[in-house]
C-alpha cells in the first residue's frame, strides 16, 4: 500500500487533490481511498488530506501517520506544522514552491531522503498561468504522476477532466501536464 499525506491551507484544493488522486488510481484498476482532516474550517487555515493506493482492498480508516509521500501545497507550513512527522526514510517529498530548496531551510529532511526523492514544482505559478487562479492542486498531481509510478499522467488528466468539465478542466490538465514534465526533468537532473 502506498500512503500519501497532503498538506496545505484552506482554499488551495487539498481535499480535492486527495479525491482526484484516488479517482486516478481507481481509473487504473487499483483500490484507493481519500479523506480529509480539518482543524478550523476557514480559508488559510492548515488542512490535511490523505490518500491510500493499493492493489488489495484497503481496510484502514485512520489518518496516514507514516506517509510514503508528502505533497506540500504551501511551504509556509514548514514553520507552522510538523509536516514531516512520520515520513518514511525512503519517502517522497513534493513541494509547491518557486524557491530553491536551500531557502526552505529543510536540509535535514532532504538529506535523509534518497537522492531525487525531493522535488519542487512552482505549482501555484503554473495554476495562475493556466487556470488564472492560485490553486496548485491539479499541477501537483501532475508532478506526483512523475514520481514513483503510483499513477500515470493519463489517469490524472482523466480524473481532472471528470471533476472539472470544459475549459476549467482543460486548463487544470495543462497545468498538471506542465508540472509533470517539470518533475520528470528535475528527477533526471537530481538522479544523474
Amino acid at each position: 500500500m502506498f500512503q500519501v499525506r497532503i498538506h496545505g491551507r484552506g482554499g488551495q484544493g487539498v481535499v480535492t487533490a486527495a479525491e482526484l488522486l484516488s479517482v486516478a488510481a481507481f481509473r487504473e484498476g487499483r483500490n484507493a481511498q481519500a479523506f480529509p482532516s480539518f482543524g478550523s474550517e476557514r480559508t488559510g487555515a492548515p488542512v490535511v488530506a490523505f490518500c491510500r493506493i493499493s492493489n488489495k482492498e484497503i481496510r484502514l480508516r485512520e489518518p496516514v501517520l507514516e506517509p510514503d509521500c508528502l505533497i506540500v501545497l504551501d511551504a509556509t507550513l514548514f514553520r507552522a506544522v510538523d509536516v514531516f512527522q512520520g515520513l518514511k526514510p525512503d519517502g517522497w517529498l513534493l513541494i509547491n514552491t518557486n524557491k530553491p530548496l536551500a531557502e526552505l531551510h529543510i536540509d535535514p529532511v532532504v538529506q535523509r531522503l534518497p537522492k531525487g526523492h525531493t522535488v519542487i514544482v512552482p505549482a501555484t505559478e503554473l495554476a495562475l498561468k493556466h487556470v488564472k487562479r492560485p490553486v496548485p492542486n491539479a499541477a501537483l498531481l501532475g508532478a506526483f504522476a512523475a514520481l514513483g509510478g503510483q499513477v500515470h499522467i493519463d489517469a490524472v488528466e482523466a480524473a481532472i477532466r471528470e471533476a472539472f468539465a470544459g475549459p476549467v478542466g482543460e486548463a487544470n490538465v495543462a497545468a498538471a501536464r506542465e508540472a509533470y514534465d517539470a518533475a520528470l526533468e528535475q528527477e533526471k537532473i537530481l538522479t544523474a
